[in-house]
């Protein structure tokens, strides 16, 4: 879901224009511009001035925070919060904090700034990958078809990529809680842009439901991943979101990311809004 104010709650994917026509490939999205040693700027942007995908703003502080460890270093988590609606026409200032350097991790929070204000921050840790090891996977992938359905159009918001859209789990969601996902761009051999488009990925939708008051999944407020293989995104990925837990105004979500072959490549969890939509003019609702 999208990281927006409380006040800005999205309704529908359809609703999120598309990007426009001056909007670069998702490499040129997370190319970062290096102001200074630890502050960095997102020039590219979409054309629009709609409201910032909160999954482009993560991975964008998540390629900030890794420009400044050691090259050998992977990242292995991050915790984010989404504070204020981002712009996407406007240019995203990253300043990057170093907390620790040791022999095996290495620790950054980063806060996204736009006009002065801070729309983002986010802890993120990174682990020598000489550690780097096979992954025992408990629970395997789900079973389903593989990507071979037709294109799913509702994620407009993403840019260079391809969905398809599988059997779903839940068929009271708002949205696909599942959903193959691919890049239509040649993607170099870099394990840090790999790990940040997977980033992208794992805010694409929601695994939140409506509950029995009428309450829908709105923005998201707070974000975690956590990193379990090297990812090649240049493959087909799954998506797959599941609801935990809901009160208080507040869903809360887990999810799994897998590649073509059922491999595990992340863990996710977020929570996000919970909001009765207000009834349209005239409809006496």
């Amino acid at each position: 879901m999208l990281g927006l104010s409380p006040d800005a709650i999205r309704q529908d994917p359809r609703e999120v224009p598309p990007v426009s026509a001056r909007a670069q490939t998702i490499l040129d999205l997370l190319e970062l511009e290096r102001i200074d040693r630890d502050l960095f700027r997102a020039c590219a942007t979409t054309g629009e001035s709609v409201s910032l995908y909160g999954g482009q703003v993560a991975a964008q502080a998540l390629r900030a925070a890794g420009l400044t460890v050691d090259p050998r270093c992977r990242p292995h988590s991050l915790h984010g919060y989404f504070l204020r609606k981002g712009d996407s026409a406007a240019p995203t200032v990253f300043q990057v904090h170093r907390d620790r350097d040791g022999r095996s991790f290495q620790a950054r929070r980063v806060v996204a700034l736009q006009d002065g204000e801070v729309i983002f921050s986010m802890a993120a840790s990174f682990q020598d990958a000489d550690e780097e090891s096979a992954v025992s996977q408990v629970e395997p992938a789900p079973v389903l078809s593989g990507p071979e359905g037709p294109v799913y159009d509702d994620f407009l918001f993403l840019v260079s990529t391809e969905v398809r859209v599988p059997e779903q789990p839940h068929p009271s969601a708002l949205w696909p809680t599942r959903a193959w996902v691919r890049f239509t761009v040649d993607l170099p051999e870099d394990p840090l842009l790999h790990a940040c488009l997977l980033a992208y990925l794992s805010d694409m939708t929601t695994g939140n439901l409506p509950s029995a008051d009428g309450a829908r999944p709105g923005p998201s407020i707070d974000h975690a991943v956590w990193f379990h293989a090297a990812a090649d995104m240049a493959r087909w990925t799954l998506v797959d979101c599941h609801p935990r837990a809901a009160g208080g105004g507040r869903g809360w979500y887990v999810g799994s990311v897998f590649d073509d072959a059922g491999g595990l490549l992340a863990s996710l969890a977020q929570e996000s809004l919970l909001r009765v939509q207000p009834a349209a003019p005239g409809t006496g609702e």
